[in-house]
């Protein structure tokens, strides 16, 4: 089966990358915006029977969901076998359970609606704190790409001396990860959150290194 992807705006050069690798077809599209703000799409390459990937990653998702809904919809609307999310950062992770009253858990809501529209889904290294695995929240195929090991390997050959910083608690995972494939010292910030943007942060040990280079 033929593969063609086609990416949002703003993920050309990480699609382009990917043609290549995977020796896939590059997609053409049209997405734009009517002055009243609706979405409008359209698939220029024909993706009759073929493997069609989106590539976008889910920053600021709320604006990248209806072109990707649409787009999915579309595809199949268009003879395709299957759509795949490809979504290097997968939004909607933090809120993964009610810590106040009359609060949802977005994670599980925006997972059934990717669900509803892509046939598997594949990112890179998910935030996942209290959920296990991606399975638990997706009806749909997914795999998660581990970036640890390129990490280290760029932190090896490009940084003298490094101590690798971890933004909070959560990250000591991934921090820890990479810190160990790269030979490298690592210490977690600690934070105190006193809102959405109100945050406290302290640095443990920071005097300890001194003499070497962080990397955030």
């Amino acid at each position: 089966m033929d593969t063609i992807l086609f990416p949002l705006p703003g993920n050309e050069h990480l699609t382009e990358l990917l043609v290549q690798k995977l020796n896939a077809e590059y997609g053409s599209a049209t997405i734009r915006q009517f002055p009243d703000g609706e979405t409008y799409v359209r698939m220029i390459s024909d993706v009759t029977d073929k493997k069609v990937v989106l590539v976008s990653t889910l920053d600021r998702p709320d604006a990248k969901l209806l072109p990707l809904y649409f787009l999915s919809k579309l595809a199949k609307e268009l003879g395709a076998v299957c759509t795949c999310l490809l979504a290097p950062y997968l939004a909607y992770m933090r809120q993964d359970k009610v810590f106040l009253e009359g609060e949802g858990v977005t994670s599980s809501y925006f997972a059934r609606l990717i669900s509803s529209f892509a046939d598997s889904l594949l990112t890179v290294d998910p935030h996942l704190h209290r959920i296990p695995t991606l399975d638990t929240v997706y009806d749909i195929p997914t795999q998660v790409v581990h970036a640890a090991g390129h990490l280290a390997q760029w932190i090896r050959n490009n940084i003298t001396r490094p101590v690798l910083i971890g933004p909070d608690s959560e990250s000591a995972q991934w921090v820890s990860a990479v810190a160990r494939q790269a030979d490298a010292p690592f210490i977690v910030l600690e934070k105190v959150r006193h809102g959405d943007r109100r945050v406290e942060v302290s640095v443990p040990e920071v005097e300890t290194y001194h003499k070497h280079t962080p990397v955030l």
